[in-house]
């Protein structure tokens, strides 16, 4: 069962990897990821279906316009792929349990949150709010279904903490940590809180991990100076992914069990 799940979950991603690819560039602009469809940002022209199949039409077009011949950023078919991992990854640590539809929708909102901080240093709204009016309601049915509540509990209780944590380093270091930040924590902490408040603390610190070893390598490498911004929204959603995969081998090993 757990395999037929994967390979769904896989299929279903490269679909939503697609539009997460409409999500990312659309979002920072402040259009509609609905209307108009997908067309080429060179020549306008609408995209046809058989040039709008996830991963193939990106082969079989060689990364280029049919119409005008320009170039197609890679970036399109390694969202679809890199959607369809974690989709893949969710479908493994989860199988058919009723909250896997939740973390998948955690995790494609990761992924559109960390292109675009990426690329525009911003954690959109438009995408933070969405994903919690999403995976709120999700979340509260599989806990009905399951008949087990102390999940959703632990999950309110996370998020609170996240959110107060980052809050804390905010008011502190507002230049260090935006506020964007801090709203992705407490969407973090209501995920990872679910699964565990010790996965809310693993989270975290994953995050900071991941941002401090990335920071200080670009740093040595002169990529990046001391006092310049790097974009931590990606190093916390990294975080919160490896807790949610790997989170409870790796609290095990911490623990000596």
């Amino acid at each position: 069962m757990t395999a037929v799940v994967a390979a769904v979950c896989g299929v279903l991603g490269l679909a939503v990897g697609s539009f997460l690819n409409v999500v990312i560039h659309r979002v920072p602009l402040k259009q509609s990821v609905v209307r108009p469809r997908s067309h080429c940002p060179r020549c306008g022209t609408q995209l046809a279906e058989r040039d709008n199949i996830p991963l193939v039409s990106w082969v079989l077009l060689r990364g280029r316009c049919r119409t005008c011949g320009a170039p197609i950023s890679v970036r399109y078919p390694l969202v679809e792929l890199a959607t369809a991992g974690l989709f893949v990854a969710a479908a493994l640590r989860f199988g058919a349990d009723w909250a896997l539809p939740a973390f998948l929708v955690l995790f494609a909102s990761l992924l559109a949150i960390s292109a675009i901080d990426l690329e525009h240093y911003i954690i959109p709204n438009r995408v933070v709010y969405p994903t919690l009016a999403i995976a709120l309601p999700l979340l509260a049915a599989a806990a009905a279904i399951d008949g087990r509540w102390r999940p959703l509990e632990h999950a309110a209780i996370g998020a609170l903490v996240a959110w107060g944590l980052l809050l804390v380093i905010h008011v502190v270091s507002p230049r260090g940590m935006g506020f964007g930040d801090v709203r992705l924590a407490f969407v973090l902490g209501l995920f990872l809180g679910w699964l565990g408040l010790d996965h809310v603390f693993l989270g975290l610190f994953l995050g900071f991990l991941f941002g401090a070893v990335v920071g200080l390598a670009l740093i040595v490498a002169r990529r990046k100076g001391r006092r310049e911004h790097i974009p931590f929204g990606p190093f916390l959603a990294a975080g919160a992914v490896v807790a949610v995969v790997a989170g409870s081998p790796i609290l095990t090993w911490y623990r000596g069990g």
